[in-house]
């Protein structure tokens, strides 16, 4: 791949988003587990509720803090690499970022103060108040954020004249095909990903040789919450490859290889899209399989990729979309299996509990392939059909771009070491706590 200054400035966005979007994923649900942890305290007064209460919210204020930080930095790119995307769709894009920051970020920045530090100095109803707004002005930030993305999928509302982008119905751009899709899929993948880091972090804690409320409380929410989210959340994908069939056809195409129009398509579980031959190789696939689950009809016809005049890479879709799928399936295993265990015995084995350690961010691994394919298969376009990624690009030179971008790598690469290193920490930290207030586990853990 050539490495032009359009190539590294979509190289740049995308090491950026990828390493903003980690936290938002965690903020999301955290938010709300946050709030069952503390409606639990206040109904069964078990004070292990409030302990991962107490442990968990410094999770959620590191990862808020990485959130807000990270994300400032898209917003420069905007004017310095991609000054035609707010010339040509300003009127739509700057309005939903603004309503995202009126609503959500305003609600956050008012009450997380209190979330975090008063509830020694306020009621237990204020600070279980603050913890909801919180959790919601989260979920609302993400409502306007997917709000402008879907649009840009599927844009809808609009007209244009002389090359802009006009409004001629705002609840068309923010209700535009895609958005409940979108929206449900990342709402549902931020659970799993907060599901999967409590689990992981508490399987840590537990491997350690601590057994209190706390760490078990949270251990079996984890758990249990990757266990009841992960088949919805197969099943929102399933509605959502339905959407993508109907309004963006050459990206579900580039999804499972398919490149001449056919019927009966099988479903490939592997294969090497080759670029070249307009071909796959080496593929292995289960006949008929894929027009079903594609289409729910047998021998149902998908268009193939030489059907359209711009279409993505299909390698990298392909693969991005297996190793979303192969990571859910794992997910579906291991936290069905956890939860059978758990709910039979009341512990973990331990290799199981050291498998659970090993996917503490197996949400990340998912959440990142799925919006991978998301975007990779929405190219050429930045906005379909209005406006191509080419089109957007700004004049900065390959030097200077291929300069930032390594300077972001090496700074997203020391940070991401330092937060999942401070986790862990933190979870040593909070056990040497605890053992040091009970005897009996430190002599067993000795």
């Amino acid at each position: 791949m050539e490495l032009d200054p359009v190539t590294l400035a979509r190289i740049q966005f995308a090491t950026n988003i990828s390493f903003h979007i980690l936290f938002p994923t965690i903020n999301i649900a955290m938010a709300w587990v946050l709030l069952f942890f503390k409606m639990r305290f206040r109904q069964t007064g078990d004070q292990g509720w409030m302990d991962a209460y107490g442990f968990w919210v410094k999770i959620f204020a590191l990862s808020f803090a990485l959130g807000v930080v990270s994300g400032v930095t898209m917003s420069f790119q905007f004017g310095t690499n991609w000054p035609g995307y707010m010339q040509t769709v300003g009127n739509i894009a700057g309005p939903l970022l603004a309503y995202e920051i009126l609503t959500a970020f305003f609600l956050e920045a008012g009450f997380l103060g209190i979330m975090l530090f008063g509830r020694s100095k306020v009621s237990e109803g204020v600070h279980t108040l603050a913890t909801f707004l919180v959790a919601f002005g989260n979920t609302v930030s993400a409502f306007w954020i997917l709000a402008l993305n879907s649009w840009m999928q599927t844009p809808t509302g609009f007209v244009m004249r002389d090359g802009r982008a006009h409004v001629v119905s705002w609840l068309e751009v923010i209700f535009n095909p895609t958005l409940p899709y979108q929206l449900t899929h990342m709402l549902l993948a931020s659970g799993l990903t907060v599901a999967f880091l409590i689990a992981g972090l508490s399987a840590y804690r537990y491997l350690r040789g601590e057994r209190g409320r706390g760490v078990m409380v949270a251990l079996k929410s984890g758990v249990f919450l990757a266990a009841l989210l992960i088949p919805l959340q197969m099943f929102v994908g399933d509605m959502s490859g339905l959407n993508t069939l109907k309004h963006q056809p050459a990206k579900l195409a580039a999804i499972e290889g398919i490149w001449h129009t056919e019927k009966d398509v099988p479903l490939l579980l592997f294969a090497l899209p080759n670029a070249e031959t307009r071909s796959n190789d080496y593929a292995l696939g289960v006949p008929q399989l894929g027009s079903l689950i594609l289409t729910h009809t047998w021998g149902g016809e998908i268009k193939g990729l030489n059907e359209f005049e711009h279409h993505p890479p299909v390698a990298k879709v392909f693969w991005s979309f297996r190793v979303m799928v192969g990571m859910g399936m794992l997910m579906l295993l291991v936290s069905w299996l956890a939860a059978w265990q758990l709910k039979k015995r009341g512990e973990l084995p331990q290799a199981l509990a050291r498998v659970l350690v090993g996917m503490t961010f197996a949400g990340w691994i998912a959440t990142l392939a799925g919006w991978f394919v998301t975007e990779i298969g929405r190219q050429p376009w930045l906005v379909t059909g209005v406006l191509t990624t080419a089109q957007a690009a700004g004049h900065a030179t390959a030097p200077m771009l291929f300069t930032s971008l390594s300077t972001y790598l090496a700074l997203y690469a020391l940070l991401l070491t330092a937060y999942i290193s401070v986790l862990f920490y933190l979870a040593r930290k909070a056990g040497s706590h605890e053992l040091a207030h009970e005897p009996q586990l430190k002599e067993k853990l000795a």
